[in-house]
């Protein structure tokens, strides 16, 4: 398996924020909503994404940003505008009173703004939940990354555009169908050129870590060892270890472990899948050991992230 899959594998939207945004010079959103991440696609006009740590990112026509949480960040007409609304946790939007602007700023179906026939229209993805999987990939990312459209296009944002003001049975699911294959799409672009000191691109620079991570990543059931992923890896046990630790920032047996353990993660969210057949299907020898290995590392059972991903 390539080890970039590991990472884009994760995305599985369930009532996902989806948003046409349009606004009217001077705005500013204060973003402190902590969503997991997020993506703006500029369908017109200009966007300042403005992360209070890092560089900021200027968005025209055509351009795609993500952030990520747990950065707080404006989203403005100008790289200096002040934030004139708050967007807080759950979208909930206030005035700077504390006042809520949600019914003022909505002009019909899943479209909000200041104007609503504003010069500026940008389409909003919110993830409000991610498995531990995509964990991994907010670990890789910094807190915001764009794609130009004058090097990337994909036509899934006008097909996003389109969808995200219809109101049929079935449409929260499309859109979050959507959603992923966006953010799949975004993330494989901007991995392969990404210059950024990520996890798979640190292991890229030594053929014995990047074949551990394949190794790992492609048979996680498999009994592994230190011995063993050496042996493969055409390594000695020492040399493994001493390298896959300086480059992951783990032993290659713990990154095994939360590896399964974020693979299980994910698995639990199918209603289809039963405790036993995670375990098995991420390398334990039985439901019981799997389970207290899953509750020492999340802080809850199985059945309990289960039922706690129902609700999200």
């Amino acid at each position: 398996m390539d080890a970039f899959l590991g990472f884009l594998e994760g995305p599985r939207a369930r009532g996902a924020f989806a948003l046409r945004t349009v606004m009217q010079p001077p705005w500013c959103l204060r973003v402190v909503a902590e969503s997991p991440l997020a993506m703006i696609a500029v369908v017109s006009g200009e966007v300042w994404i403005v992360p209070d740590e890092g560089e900021p990112h200027h968005l025209t026509q055509g351009d795609i940003g993500v952030t990520r949480a747990p950065d707080h960040y404006n989203v403005a007409h100008a790289r200096d505008a002040a934030p004139d609304v708050i967007i807080h946790p759950g979208q909930d939007c206030r005035g700077l009173d504390g006042n809520s602007v949600l019914e003022a700023m909505t002009h019909g179906i899943r479209t909000w703004g200041n104007a609503p026939d504003g010069e500026t229209v940008f389409l909003v993805g919110a993830y409000e939940a991610l498995s531990d999987v995509s964990d991994r990939l907010l670990k890789a990312l910094p807190p915001v990354i764009s794609l130009s459209h004058e090097t990337w296009q994909s036509p899934l944002v006008s097909i996003l555009c389109d969808e995200v003001v219809k109101d049929e049975p079935g449409q929260a699911a499309v859109l979050d169908r959507l959603l992923d294959l966006l953010l799949v799409a975004v993330m494989k672009e901007w991995f392969a050129r990404s210059s950024s000191d990520d996890l798979l691109r640190r292991s890229e620079g030594d053929p014995i870590v990047q074949r551990a991570l394949r190794f790992l990543h492609g048979d996680p059931t498999r009994a592994w060892t230190v011995e063993s992923l050496a042996s493969e890896t055409g390594a000695s046990r020492a040399s493994l270890a001493r390298r896959f630790n300086a480059l992951v920032g783990e032993p290659p047996m713990t990154y095994l472990k939360n590896w399964r353990l974020a693979l299980a993660a994910d698995l639990l969210c199918d209603p289809h899948e039963t405790v036993g057949a995670v375990a098995e299907k991420v390398g334990y020898t039985s439901p019981f050991a799997f389970s207290v290995a899953f509750k020492r590392a999340r802080g809850m059972s199985p059945q309990e992230h289960r039922s706690h991903a129902r609700t999200l």
